[in-house]
């Protein structure tokens, strides 16, 4: 998820214009931590909620092996399948600690996304917008985020899993630090990162674009807001599947895929998943998947978007009335 930082937008209806620090793509300077925390919070909860059964279609499409009783031919399939064979409540499984993991990630995510970005602003531009600042405070919040996202990541996978042999998410939590040691929860960190700053790179240039073109005077518009963001997470998600898949294969370590290529205990390391991935599909074998991914990825990109401008819009709005003379 990213936040938007491009050119001043017009002032809002019956009000003066601010300042260039101040105007509507950027928080009020004065809202406190809390409110980039919790507006972020809420933002990412809802992004990986809504979505949430269509994210476990995904992961169980991008098996390399999966189980005869477990293959799918498109979305709509498999979580058809899955609630006739497996119960209604099935692809849901996971979820708590989705939003457990969501909610603190994303409120670090935003909060260090807009104090690194006006703090390199003043650095590189003297208080102007900068694309170097931003893009180096989206990277920098990115480890952050997935620093506290990604054991999160390896249990929800887990749990999402055909005959995932985990009844709850305490029992998978204690399973796997005992028999695999804390490094399990973080096996597919560089693989996260190396997926998550191309993605955020190519999810933000998009969205910039799409706005430049639907909505040039930056106004808060949220049918251009969802529009932007769905269009920018399908194109994002299309182009880091490969990378998706191999941090899936490091998550979930499929015992019966590793098996038959002989790779003993655990498979850990990004060159090591694109061999294994390579090696048990093919080219095709990183593209697993991606129809659940776009899927996915649109509306939850779109309503991430949405509820950060409408925030940000809201927050704005409230100042400047305040300012406005009586």
């Amino acid at each position: 998820m990213e936040l938007s930082c491009g050119r001043p937008a017009a002032a809002l209806p019956g009000m003066e214009a601010e300042s260039p620090g101040e105007d509507y793509e950027s928080l009020p300077s004065g809202a406190s931590l809390s409110t980039h925390m919790t507006a972020g919070a809420v933002a990412g909860i809802l992004e990986h909620t809504v979505m949430y059964p269509v994210d476990s279609v995904k992961t169980r499409m991008q098996s390399l092996q999966p189980d005869p009783k477990a293959q799918y031919k498109s979305v709509y399939e498999a979580l058809k399948k899955i609630i006739h064979t497996e119960g209604f409540w099935r692809p849901l499984r996971g979820i708590n600690v989705t939003m457990l993991g969501a909610g603190p990630a994303h409120a670090m995510y935003f909060a260090c996304y807009e104090k690194m970005k006006r703090t390199l602003s003043d650095i590189i531009h003297h208080g102007g917008n900068s694309h170097l600042a931003n893009g180096i405070a989206g990277s920098m919040a990115t480890v952050l985020h997935d620093a506290v996202m990604n054991p999160a990541e390896v249990v929800k996978q887990r749990m999402q899993m055909y005959n995932s042999p985990y009844k709850t998410v305490l029992e998978c939590i204690r399973t796997v630090h005992r028999t695999e040691g804390l490094g399990a929860f973080y096996r597919s960190y560089t693989t996260q990162l190396t997926m998550n700053v191309p993605f955020q790179a190519i999810h933000f240039i998009t969205y910039e674009f799409m706005q430049e073109q639907i909505n040039p005077r930056r106004e808060y518009n949220p049918g251009s807001h969802i529009l932007s963001g769905a269009i920018a997470g399908a194109v994002a998600a299309a182009a880091t599947t490969p990378l998706d898949v191999c941090k899936t294969l490091l998550n979930t370590q499929e015992n019966m895929a590793l098996s038959s290529v002989n790779v003993s205990g655990h498979l850990s390391g990004m060159a090591n998943a694109f061999r294994t991935v390579y090696q048990l599909g093919g080219i095709p074998g990183y593209f697993r998947g991606v129809q659940a991914r776009v899927i996915y990825q649109m509306p939850s990109t779109a309503i991430a978007w949405s509820v950060y401008e409408f925030f940000k819009y809201f927050l704005t709005k409230h100042k400047l009335e305040k300012r406005a003379p009586y």
